[in-house]
């Protein structure tokens, strides 16, 4: 199986590659920023393609010869949609057989960078490709800058309500999902909510910060507009807005782990672990 992967330098999407590496995938991993070439020294990629989304030809060059894709996209981007729809478009045209889609949890929700899933989820559906839809809760990753602010000052600031129920997932879990999805057929034409298991407030988050960090750590919630302060208006600052008033008003529930407990065959990766390994 040969895979494209695309955010192969990203935050979370970087963890991929290794990933399915270690399942014996070949991956060419696509990279839009020359500069971020190096990241990719010791992660097994088999070759490297520099290339830009937006760009038919160069998309359509990266996916000569690819057995599989897989697709993460960037949120609040104002045409993320359609970058979605387009890439399933290449993926067919260049013969891939397989494509594998990191989404987002509860693309129900009519907040921007949900809402905008839809239609690649559709697209995939609709296409003649062998699909497996991810759709992951918040990124456990996502909060290292939280947790490092933490044990530096003693503080967890976030711009939503700190008493809001929150549903999180390790992203190297959905890694290895996505590895599973292309190195075997288990999960092929299958949609997947995938979350570690619960619901967390970010006043239960900072008790658990304030054990690993060996200090006291307060939750406290930070103005949106002091937050999004600097940032110039346009889709991603009004999707973020929405985002944290949506989160005020009602978290982000869910957090059955049930299906990536089976889908891994093991427990999945818990928030008390992820700090312990920050932790050193």
């Amino acid at each position: 199986m040969r895979v494209l992967t695309i955010g192969a330098t990203g935050q979370f999407a970087g963890l991929v590659v290794p990933t399915l590496v270690r399942r014996g995938i070949q991956v060419r991993a696509l990279i839009h920023d020359p500069d971020k070439a190096g990241r990719l020294a010791d992660t097994g990629a088999t070759e490297t393609v520099f290339g830009d989304l937006r760009d038919p030809v160069s998309m359509g060059a990266a996916l000569d010869g690819m057995d599989g894709l897989f697709l993460v996209l960037p949120a609040f981007a104002p045409d993320t949609a359609e970058l979605g729809t387009a890439m399933v478009a290449a993926a067919q045209a260049a013969g891939v057989r397989r494509v594998v889609f990191s989404g987002v949890y509860h693309p129900s929700l009519s907040l921007v960078n949900h809402a905008d899933t839809r239609r690649i989820e559709e697209a995939l559906f609709n296409s003649d490709l062998e699909f497996t839809v991810l759709q992951p809760a918040m990124f456990m990753q996502g909060i290292v800058s939280g947790w490092r602010s933490a044990v530096r000052d003693g503080v967890f600031a976030m711009p939503y309500s700190k008493d809001s129920a929150m549903t999180f997932v390790d992203y190297r879990d959905v890694a290895e999902v996505a590895a599973i999805a292309f190195a075997s057929d288990r999960l092929v034409n299958g949609t997947f909510e995938l979350a570690a298991g619960g619901m967390v407030t970010r006043t239960e988050l900072a008790s658990l910060m304030s054990r690993h960090a060996g200090r006291d750590v307060a939750a406290v919630d930070v103005e949106p507009d002091v937050a999004l302060q600097g940032m110039p208006d346009g889709a991603m600052r009004e999707g973020l807005a929405a985002m944290f008033s949506a989160y005020t008003a009602h978290g982000f529930h869910g957090g059955n782990n049930l299906v990536l407990a089976s889908i891994l065959g093991r427990a999945p990766r818990t928030l008390d672990a992820f700090f312990a390994e920050l932790e050193h």
